[in-house]
């Protein structure tokens, strides 16, 4: 076997959201931070973000991890979160994901029945609880960076759906969220294409009506990422959401993203972030978000915060992940498609 490349990776997903974790056969990331460490990559190591997550070792539903060390003395890890178009500063259902397998790998010590962590994101150091049995992991809840809503209930004008009113929230990523009402789309697994096709044309109308920037981090900007809100079907629930993770350049009309599968870690706690600026959620108030496929990610707020000039909410968020292979991925140097490739029919 030739190769020029050997990554070893843990295939794992969170609620049904993909979420392969890198454990070996990184180079070497310079930064003295996790976010300077990810720009590095960004800057000069993308090609494995492509090669991993593009076919023929990926897909676009795919997410991605590479685990660093950390650069806080405190943190016990630190992880790189990849999509198909971007570097997220922060995924809840990533973090799960990275967690289960630091854990059940043995990377970290796992410690019966609670064990606790801090891992070292982009967005920052991230305090987590780890509920285990017999060595597995079987919830994982995290204290989730400070969310904020930016903008509630403003007016955007949508090619091809009209004007619509939406919330623009950062919740670990900056999400713009509408109810799903106004397009007329049941957020579930089976209006998928439909689903993605207005989320991307509300994510790339907000960029240019509606463009934030984080107040502590301008590097930080958007909104990259979109939802479509329901009330809940379920009485254990209190709502559902889905969202569209981008997968190339937006083509008005076109499909160019992929459902999440599961309710979205951030997505949730920026939707917390709108209930609680719009007085329809309370601290200590547990917030069970259904997303397309009906699996539940469970969030709570449990203070309140400023950043900037917006008031913000602390939350936890907590689910789980399961891990499904371990493998080890190689690169021939005579492969035609060193970095991947995608192709219209699923990609867009």
């Amino acid at each position: 076997m030739r190769t020029n490349r050997m990554i070893t990776a843990v295939d794992v997903h969170a609620e049904g959201e993909g979420g392969r974790v890198i454990t070996g056969g990184m180079p070497r990331l310079i930064g003295d931070t996790v976010f300077a460490k990810m720009q590095y990559m960004q800057t000069h190591h993308d090609a494995i973000r492509t090669l991993m997550l593009q076919e023929p070792r990926g897909n676009p539903a795919l997410c991605c991890n590479v685990l660093v060390e950390p650069c806080n003395p405190t943190a016990d890890a630190g992880f790189i979160i990849m999509e198909q178009t971007e570097y997220p500063p922060m995924s809840g259902s990533n973090i799960i994901c990275v967690t289960t397998v630091l854990l059940e790998t043995g990377i970290i010590e796992m410690k019966e029945p609670i064990t606790k962590l801090s891992l070292e994101s982009p967005a920052g150091l991230i305090d987590v609880t780890a509920a285990c049995k017999d060595g597995n992991v079987e919830r994982v809840e995290f204290l989730n960076v400070p969310g904020f809503a930016a903008h509630i209930d403003v007016p955007l004008d949508v090619p091809d759906y009209g004007t619509i009113q939406v919330d623009i929230a950062w919740g670990g990523m900056f999400f713009v969220l509408a109810d799903a009402k106004q397009f007329n789309i049941d957020p579930i697994a089976e209006n998928g294409a439909n689903i993605v096709k207005a989320c991307e044309a509300m994510r790339h109308a907000s960029l240019e009506q509606f463009p934030v920037t984080h107040p502590e981090n301008p590097d930080i900007k958007g909104p990259t990422i979109s939802a479509l809100t329901a009330d809940p079907t379920n009485s254990s629930t209190q709502g559902r959401s889905a969202i569209s993770v981008s997968t190339g350049p937006y083509i008005q009309g076109k499909v160019t993203g992929t459902l999440d599968r599961s309710p979205c870690g951030t997505g949730t706690c920026a939707k917390m972030a709108v209930l609680y600026a719009k007085g329809l959620l309370a601290i200590n108030e547990n917030y069970v978000n259904a997303g397309p496929l009906g699996t539940t990610f469970t969030g709570k707020i449990v203070e309140t915060t400023k950043i900037g000039k917006y008031e913000a909410i602390v939350p936890t968020l907590s689910g789980r992940a399961w891990i499904t292979g371990i493998s080890q991925y190689t690169l021939d140097p005579s492969d035609p498609f060193q970095t991947g490739f995608t192709v219209g029919d699923i990609w867009g």
